[in-house]
């Protein structure tokens, strides 16, 4: 059994990500039951709201530095972009970049061939449940994440913070699903982030949290390897990859796989 160490990453007004679980396995299962029919394992629930949760601490720490180097305590939009900006592994959820006026214009403008902007896509009114729609859902579990990181956001940062939650915790189920109908990851890989001028660091060493290649169970239970496989596809590489795997092994440890 994996036996990962505690990341303990509380500061003096900070509770301890590990003591925090804003997402609860119902709420994960019935993301997943919008994307797939498939069973959700109870250890699958928890690696997934894990994972979620260690990508939006993240982002929230990113943006806190971003206000702070503005004096200001609570955080805006601005700084959701700025904590994108100065990590690129931050840059998840992105189908929400495209619904709300926090990232428009930093998507990049379209022209058709006559040299004529393209305007945006207007937002569908389809009842077929989706990601953008069921980002309410997530409202508590962000102000909760907030709050234990001690941190304070106008609505309009909440409504982006569901939104991503949202959207990446969708995604993250239709690449759990991919898994299990292939029967294992077939195809990912790291990305690593160098400045220029400076020379590549030195290859990673076998890292023992990455899901094995290939999966063993039934083609109809998502279980927790399959999330943690998932997650090298969602997370392309880097300490933020490596920490959500950590967490999320560590989360189900004692968790049974119901």
């Amino acid at each position: 059994m994996i036996q990962p160490v505690r990341l303990d990453r509380s500061g003096p007004d900070t509770a301890s990500v590990m003591d925090v679980s804003p997402f609860k396995p119902a709420l994960v299962k019935a993301v997943f039951r919008d994307v797939t029919s498939m069973h959700v394992s109870r250890s699958a629930a928890w690696a997934a709201a894990s994972v979620t949760r260690t990508v939006l601490t993240e982002i929230i720490e990113g943006a806190r530095r971003a206000a702070a180097a503005e004096a200001r305590k609570k955080l805006i939009p601005g700084d959701l972009v700025s904590a994108i900006d100065r990590n690129v592994e931050l840059e998840v959820g992105s189908k929400w970049y495209d619904h709300t006026p926090t990232f428009r214009g930093l998507t990049g403008v379209l022209y058709d061939a006559e040299g004529v902007i393209v305007p945006s896509r207007k937002r569908s009114r389809s009842r077929k449940p989706s990601a953008v729609v069921g980002a309410h859902r997530f409202e508590a579990g962000v102000k909760k994440l907030l709050r234990s990181q001690g941190a304070r956001a106008v609505p309009a940062m909440v409504r982006d913070l569901d939104g991503i939650a949202s959207v990446f915790l969708t995604d993250l189920a239709r690449d759990a699903a991919m898994v299990v109908r292939e029967g294992g990851v077939k195809r990912f890989g790291t990305v690593t982030l160098v400045m220029p001028g400076e020379p590549a660091p030195p290859p990673l060493l076998e890292d023992p949290l990455r899901a094995p290649s290939a999966r063993r169970g039934d083609r109809r239970t998502i279980g927790r390897d399959d999330i943690l496989a998932a997650t090298t596809i969602q997370l392309f590489g880097g300490n933020l990859r490596q920490q959500a795997l950590t967490e999320a092994s560590e989360a189900t440890q004692n968790t049974s796989a119901g």
